[in-house]
């Protein structure tokens, strides 16, 4: 067993893994980490599988020190990672030795860095999963729920010696500006044509109003013309418009049922871009059918099983 101590951290610094499946309709959420494109590269440049628990650090002010010589890794954001002062660059494994600091201090491109441990992070498996949803209190280091903290211990039991990058070609474009793909709902018929126009021809403005549960996005009010809805099962990503006409992307802890009607949902390759995004960032809106989006997808994968 290695372990390593939590110098410094934040509510926002958490123990995810790909989150819990088979279980909404318990009314309980995914949960999960919020860029799994990054997470599955911060678990693949240790030989891993790529769902295991890692730690999903958002905005920075995280810290640890090695209790023993250790292999680790890391993918996502830039978030200023520093190895006793000298900078430590994002898409790479890398040693850290016995008494050694590990810090994360600011955001110098995306929001969300992913650690991870040679075989996982060590912690209980609450509902088939380990990743901490702090509203419904499942997961994390103690089954309970809590954000990492000061002083908690994280232990691991793998052991790797790959060290090695993820190639420049293979990396998520963190300053991507494409359009994020949306694969078109049933509701999306029943707003305005004017409305239709703003949702794929203006750009959107991230609220700050935003956490895991979802991120508001702020621009022209929609107007929806529909019959009022019974609500029903809400899938990661989809795109509800309250009364109010400001979209809102729902993601990972979000409630399992809703009563808005959706435009649709972004594809699982958008979702991880969006969860890179800062408050204030622009983003555009690309409609796509399911199955083009399905495809898309599975090409993308087949870039981990040939790498």
């Amino acid at each position: 067993m290695s372990r390593l101590t939590i110098e410094a951290s934040t509510a926002l610094c958490l123990l995810q893994d790909a989150g819990r499946f088979g279980v909404r309709h318990l009314g309980v959420t995914q949960g999960g980490a919020a860029d799994w494109n990054s997470m599955s590269w911060a678990n693949w440049l240790l030989g891993n599988v790529l769902d295991v628990p890692v730690i999903e650090i958002t905005l920075g002010g995280f810290a640890l020190i090695a209790e023993e010589d250790c292999l680790l890794a890391l993918a996502g954001a830039d978030l200023g990672a520093q190895v006793d002062g000298q900078p430590l660059a994002p898409w790479r494994s890398f040693k850290l030795g016995k008494g050694q600091k590990l810090q994360f201090t600011q955001p110098l491109l995306g929001a969300r860095a992913y650690l991870a441990a040679p075989g996982g992070f060590d912690a209980p498996k609450v509902l088939g999963s380990s990743a901490t949803v702090v509203r419904e209190e499942l997961g994390g280091l103690d089954g309970m729920g809590l954000p990492l903290a000061k002083g908690s211990m994280l232990s691991y039991y793998g052991d790797s010696l790959c060290v090695r990058e993820v190639p420049v070609d293979l990396r998520p474009d963190l300053k991507s500006n494409a359009p994020l793909d949306l694969v078109l709902g049933a509701q999306i018929a029943q707003f305005s044509g004017q409305s239709l126009f703003y949702v794929f021809n203006s750009a959107w403005t991230l609220d700050s109003r935003a956490d895991r549960m979802g991120i508001r996005l702020l621009g022209k009010a929609l107007e929806y013309q529909g019959l009022p809805m019974i609500s029903e099962g809400i899938p990661l990503g989809a795109v509800q418009v309250p009364p109010d006409g400001q979209p809102i992307v729902l993601l990972n802890d979000r409630q399992t049922i809703g009563g808005y009607p959706r435009l649709g949902a972004l594809t699982p390759l958008a979702l991880a871009r969006l969860a890179q995004c800062l408050p204030g960032a622009q983003v555009r809106l690309r409609p796509v059918v399911q199955d083009v989006a399905h495809r898309e997808h599975i090409k993308y994968l087949q870039r981990f099983r040939n790498s």
